[in-house]
């Protein structure tokens, strides 16, 4: 079973438009709505492969009633704890010739001492645990060491720990000596102040970070240690929606670390994330993957590996 944090989750909403135009009234082709955040989003690629999940939920208010019941609808394990204030709202606007614009609400408030709840839920999860998965933004005002606590204990619990985040989390995160962390390249830059990505990534491990995997978008993906980078290219010529790749290529990288814990391939799991990402890509919306793409993706991309 793997858990899964959601620090900020949402109500999704994706509107399909024929062109997106900024100040005139548009007609909205299609809406679907889910259950969203990026661990969320995680969590849902990884029960479409048939893995166990458990999400933790901070939710609040109506929307976040809404959330709840969502996510049971999909068959999804959950733990909900209350917080203050109103689960937030994104909203991202797809057609057919532009990249998607996404707006995101920033979240609720929430108090250090809503957050001891979440603490509590998350370690009583832990002994049964393959892996936490740590992903998403935090709610605008909360302080970078809320991850913390989740980390630290599951290092101590010798759980795999993979953190997707950004800006001071991503460093809290490193610091509390997450197994893996996951930014993009802007991410990592904006977080360390380091414009070189081997530069960055050795400043995470530093901190403590395990491995530092980086997202490079249409340049593939890349995992850092002390010792090498191993790459791997992008799935060439894929095209579609990209919301949301980066949370499927997060599953993947779970998905091929969590089958092989004894002696884990970072080839082989970077070839499973950027598989995964490339077919989230062929879905209209996040939280999905073309699962026979992703499988097909697999026997593609030939990793190369450099000493450092």
């Amino acid at each position: 079973m793997i858990v899964v944090v959601t620090p900020n989750p949402a109500v999704d909403v994706t509107y399909r438009v024929d062109e997106q135009r900024i100040g005139t009234t548009q007609r909205v082709r299609s809406v679907d709505r889910l259950p969203g955040g990026k661990g969320l989003n995680v969590a849902r690629v990884l029960a479409s492969e048939g893995v166990a999940t458990h999400s933790v939920l901070p939710l609040g208010g109506p929307s976040g009633t809404w959330v709840a019941d969502a996510v049971a609808a999909l068959g999804l394990t959950a733990t909900a704890v209350p917080v203050p204030g109103e689960t937030r709202t994104t909203v991202t606007v797809v057609d057919d010739h532009a990249h998607p614009t996404m707006f995101g609400e920033p979240g609720p408030t929430v108090p250090p001492v809503a957050w001891l709840p979440v603490d509590e839920a998350v370690r009583a999860l832990l002994p049964t645990a393959e892996a936490l998965v740590v992903s998403g933004s935090l709610p605008v005002g909360s302080a970078a060491e809320v991850v913390t606590p989740w980390i630290a204990d599951a290092v101590a619990a010798g759980v795999l720990v993979v953190a997707d985040c950004s800006g001071p989390a991503l460093l809290a995160a490193a610091d509390a000596g997450a197994t893996v962390c996951k930014p993009n390249r802007e991410e990592l830059a904006e977080a360390t102040g380091c414009a070189d990505e081997r530069d960055g990534a050795l400043a995470l491990l530093d901190r403590g970070a395990g491995i530092v995997v980086v997202s490079r978008g249409a340049d593939g993906i890349a995992a850092h240690t002390r010792t090498e980078v191993v790459e791997v290219a992008a799935v060439p010529d894929v095209t579609g929606n990209p919301t949301g790749a980066g949370d499927a290529a997060t599953a993947g990288l779970v998905l091929a670390l969590t089958r092989d814990t004894a002696d884990p391939d970072l080839a082989t799991a970077l070839r499973t994330a950027a598989a995964f990402g490339a077919a989230a890509v062929l879905r209209p919306v996040a939280g999905e993957i073309d699962r026979e793409a992703a499988h097909r993706f697999l026997t593609d991309p030939e990793p190369t590996r450099s000493t450092a």
